[in-house]
């Protein structure tokens, strides 16, 4: 298990679209590309349990996103999926990648439905070739918010970011994670030194807007999904009450020939709670077709 600051050392900031971006990669040198992107309110870094099992079939591509981790965080921007997704796209054309898988997780699912939803439209962004997807609001009238996030979307939401301390995240991700699989200190630590780097507090408001912007492209967004022309899988930590069981329920109902794993007694974040059950659910949506290497 990588610490945070092994993460970092092992990244680069590279500048795209005018930020930057903390970019981590790894993995088979000549493998197919596999994208990973993270989710709210953490970072890359949310990856690192399966990072080193991944990378034996796969080049592993990641990055934290504008507003999260160590990339800027700057005050007096919107942060727009649309622009999120977009900083994935100007990172693949820049390292020459022209097809990738996406392996996404809660805010990571939307902005993965972005670019699944510019798939379908004629531009020449590079080809994915499947997605994989883990806990998170894909359908917004499925979703349910915490008390926190909703807190943080309202007109106190300034407010709310001066007593948000290390303790009340702990608390608050407790509450989402499995009874019997609760988040070690480590993780606690490494999360709120990312939200606290570059002064991450001040912007949470305007990142939680996410959860209005799902509602305001549902049709865009569950149109990716539904619309799909790559193989889709929900991996499910089913007693997540932000995104679980109900989620799980509505992906079987909206998706034609709905793939999905539940994972039952995990929470929000299965990456972290239960490592090895995501890499074999994730493993068998490839088919085993390990390695993935590229012929030369």
């Amino acid at each position: 298990m990588d610490t945070l600051s092994a993460w970092q050392a092992a990244g680069e900031l590279v500048k795209l679209n005018g930020q930057n971006i903390f970019v981590r990669q790894g993995g088979l040198k000549h493998g197919q590309v596999l994208v990973l992107i993270h989710g709210y309110p953490s970072a890359s870094w949310d990856w690192q349990p399966i990072w080193n099992k991944l990378g034996q079939h796969f080049r592993l591509i990641t990055l934290d996103m504008l507003g999260f981790g160590f990339s800027d965080k700057p005050i007096g921007v919107d942060y727009l999926i649309r622009e999120q997704a977009s900083l994935f796209t100007s990172l693949l054309k820049k390292l020459d990648v022209t097809d990738y898988h996406i392996l996404a997780h809660d805010y990571g699912d939307t902005v993965a439905q972005e670019l699944l939803a510019r798939q379908l439209e004629p531009i020449a962004d590079p080809k994915i070739l499947s997605c994989c997807l883990l806990n998170g609001g894909l359908f917004p009238e499925s979703h349910r918010p915490v008390l926190l996030q909703k807190l943080l979307l309202s007109p106190l939401g300034r407010v709310v970011t001066l007593f948000t301390t290390k303790s009340a995240l702990k608390r608050n991700f407790h509450k989402i994670f499995g009874k019997n699989t609760p988040p070690s200190e480590e993780v606690i630590d490494g999360l709120w030194q990312l939200l606290m780097h570059n002064n991450g507090r001040r912007i949470m408001p305007k990142l939680i807007h996410y959860i209005v912007q799902r509602k305001q492209n549902r049709e865009r967004w569950v149109g990716a999904l539904t619309n799909a022309q790559v193989p889709l899988k929900y991996i499910c930590g089913m007693t997540d009450p932000i995104s679980g069981a109900h989620m799980a329920a509505r992906f079987d109902e909206l998706i034609a020939d709905a793939d999905v794993c539940e994972l039952n007694d995990i929470g929000h974040y299965p990456q972290l709670e239960a490592p090895k059950q995501v890499l074999d659910a994730f493993f068998d949506f490839h088919h085993g077709q390990a390695p993935h290497e590229k012929p030369a």
